[in-house]
């Protein structure tokens, strides 16, 4: 009787025991992804938004400290009561002024690019951050600042002082800007004075390209129905929306109600 030898066929779970490794592999690479993308989010989300955050509450911080150990503003120069011939008097009758000394924030010149100069608060949704010169992301925005658009009027001044901010990230200081209604106060903190403006109208949503809701006297060009139409000292606060896109434009407009002078 012939003894039978068994036959051990390995072809088939070869192949196995290799689709399974790949199976494995392609699992484990799915997973890191997963948790680089989650790091990620993560960064962007809540790390951008801490560090932004409290840099931009320093910078709030140490314009304050500076404006409050400024010396005072000189007072106006007295009278000449000399009416002679070599008396120097403007037309009327009146002294005449020297130029404005410089100061920055001043409302008589334009701050250096990218300094901050200036403090945006709303009480309604807590917000205090610092107002840079320009609307640049790394040097302004994505620092936690509020952005002052180069060629719009300065705070307190006649026509359309206008700001952008983030909604969302890099310290997010409009992200609650959907929330101002008719009346809320706005104040805009400078070396010389505070500016208390009045929310006047909100536009929910427009265009980025909608560029004359910063006209020195703003109004939409994509919805008519939003519009001034005389001349004023405007705020016009900016920010991107839906949440977490930059698909259109959120719009805020105020008018100066009052200065009060440091």
């Amino acid at each position: 009787m012939r003894e039978r030898i068994p036959v051990v066929v390995q072809g088939r779970r070869t192949r196995r025991s290799r689709a399974a490794r790949v199976l494995w592999t392609g699992a484990e690479l799915a997973v890191t992804l997963g948790a680089v993308l989650l790091l990620l989010v993560v960064h962007q989300l809540w790390w951008t938004n801490r560090q932004a955050q409290h840099a931009a509450q320093d910078q709030v911080g140490r314009l304050e400290r500076q404006w409050d150990a400024r010396p005072p503003a000189p007072g106006p120069a007295p009278t000449p009561r000399d009416d002679g011939p070599g008396a120097r008097t403007a037309p009327g009758g009146a002294p005449p002024s020297g130029p404005p000394a410089h100061r920055t924030g001043s409302r008589t010149t334009t701050p250096p690019e990218d300094l901050a100069y200036a403090v945006l608060r709303i009480p309604r949704i807590g917000l205090a951050a610092p107002i840079a010169q320009g609307v640049g992301k790394a040097a302004v925005l994505n620092r936690g600042y509020v952005g002052h658009y180069p060629h719009s009027a300065q705070p307190g001044r006649t026509g359309n002082a206008a700001l952008a901010g983030h909604r969302n990230t890099h310290g997010e200081p409009f992200r609650r800007l959907d929330r101002l209604r008719p009346g809320d106060t706005v104040l805009v903190d400078t070396a010389e004075a505070r500016y208390t403006y009045a929310v006047r109208r909100t536009l929910p949503r427009t265009t980025p390209g909608d560029g004359t809701v910063l006209a020195a006297v703003p109004y939409s060009s994509v919805h008519p129905a939003y519009r001034f139409t005389a001349p004023g000292a405007y705020l016009t606060l900016t920010t991107c929306t839906p949440e977490y896109t930059s698909t259109y434009r959120l719009v805020v407009w105020a008018v100066l109600r009052s200065t009060q002078s440091r």
